[in-house]
Parts: C-alpha cells; sequence; structure tokens
C-alpha cells in the first residue's frame, strides 16, 4: 500500500487512522488494535500513531470523538421548520443515516464493540452528550407547542433516542434485511405509536421518510 504520510496527507492519515481502528474494534475487538496494525492497514509509520494522539488509549478516545462530531454533523443539517415533530422526525433520519455511514464508528461511540481495557470512563461518556441536547431541545419545542403532553423533555427526548437506537442496532446486525421497507414498516410505526402515547395528534397526516441530502465527501 503506498504511503500517506506526506504533509499534504497529514490530515487524511488522521482520519484513516480513526477509521481503521474503529473497524479493527469493531470487527475484532481490542486484541486486534496494535500500533503495528494500524500502520499496516493505513499504509504509514508505527510513528505516525504517537504523532497524532500520543498513543492507543487517546486514539480510542479520539476515535468516539470522531464518532460524535460526524453524528452532530449529520444533525446540524437539519432544518429547523415551525412544526416540531416534523423537526424531530428529520433528526432521527440523519442520525440513523450517520450510523449507517459510519458504523463502525457508532459501534464505538456506544459500546457494542468491546474496549476491553480501553473502556470509556463516566466523564468520557458524557463527552458526547451535546448531541442528545439537540434531540432534548427539539423535543422541548414539542411540548411547548402542545404537541406532546407536559413531560420532562430530556426524559421524553430518551424514549425517542432509546427507541431509534434500538432499531439502528438491530437494523446494522441484520435483522431487517428480509424487509426492504423496514423504514416504512417499522421505524416509521414506532414512532408514531410513541408519538401517540406522548399525547401527539392522532389527526395529523401519516409520516413519510424525509428526503436524504447528498453529504460531500470527507477530506
Amino acid at each position: 500500500m503506498a504511503s500517506v504520510s506526506s504533509p499534504t496527507g497529514q490530515p487524511e492519515v488522521r482520519r484513516r487512522l480513526l477509521e481503521a481502528a474503529a473497524r479493527l474494534l469493531a470487527e475484532e475487538g481490542p486484541s486486534g488494535l496494535s500500533t503495528r496494525r494500524l500502520a499496516k492497514e493505513v499504509g504509514t509509520s508505527t510513528m505516525s500513531v504517537y504523532t497524532y494522539f500520543g498513543g492507543l488509549p487517546d486514539l480510542v478516545r479520539a476515535v468516539v470523538e470522531e464518532g460524535f462530531a460526524r453524528l452532530a454533523a449529520h444533525l446540524a443539517e437539519v432544518p429547523r421548520t415551525d412544526d416540531a415533530l416534523t423537526d424531530l422526525l428529520a433528526l432521527g433520519w440523519a442520525y440513523r443515516a450517520n450510523a449507517m455511514d459510519n458504523p463502525q464508528l457508532y459501534a464505538v461511540m456506544f459500546g457494542s464493540a468491546s474496549l476491553g481495557g480501553y473502556r470509556r470512563s463516566k466523564e468520557e461518556l458524557d463527552e458526547g452528550r451535546y448531541t442528545f441536547d439537540t434531540l432534548v431541545a427539539a423535543t422541548a419545542r414539542a411540548i411547548e407547542a402542545g404537541q406532546f403532553r407536559q413531560a420532562d423533555p430530556e426524559h421524553v427526548a430518551a424514549q425517542l433516542w432509546s427507541a431509534l437506537h434500538g432499531f439502528v442496532m438491530l437494523e446494522l446486525a441484520g435483522y431487517f434485511e428480509g424487509d426492504k421497507d423496514a423504514i416504512e414498516n417499522v421505524l416509521l410505526p414506532l414512532f408514531v405509536n410513541l408519538g401517540i402515547g406522548l399525547g401527539a395528534d392522532t389527526g395529523r397526516p401519516a409520516p413519510t421518510v424525509p428526503k436524504r441530502r447528498q453529504r460531500r465527501s470527507r477530506t
């Protein structure tokens, strides 16, 4: 594999090290992660790991930070409208799109990939909370508008997130491969039923899958 460690390729080297580390953790666990293995996967020197991250523990931490940064970027692309429920659905779709685009990063972010000795502390787990705050803010708007009954926005947002995360994890694991319309048959009805339980108007038109914007490739 050709080296990509030239000065002009440095940002690319860092990105590829992050993605290679996420893939190795997701596929093989911590035993598959080593500086030598990463260097071979990326086509650079083992010193690059220390140059960019200081060592493997800091690299794993950076993998999680990168995962949440990409999630935040997907959520930031969702425009705010006058309808908070529509915005919540769009945020849910963006959340799923990020997981589909970055499945290995997603696995490391939320612990479905074993981190072994690289397990994150409680403080480190809280670092990605800013992405959840986006969902809480949209939920609060829905409550203030009377679209949901009065409740703690964080608790309601956590219910929505739990349902969405469960679907995404099952989808990534391949459990919906036999249903090409799982989004329409499972995910959208899940949100509708949960929304009705939270007090959403049953007379609203049935939601549809938001159109996904084309994302620019990361460089």
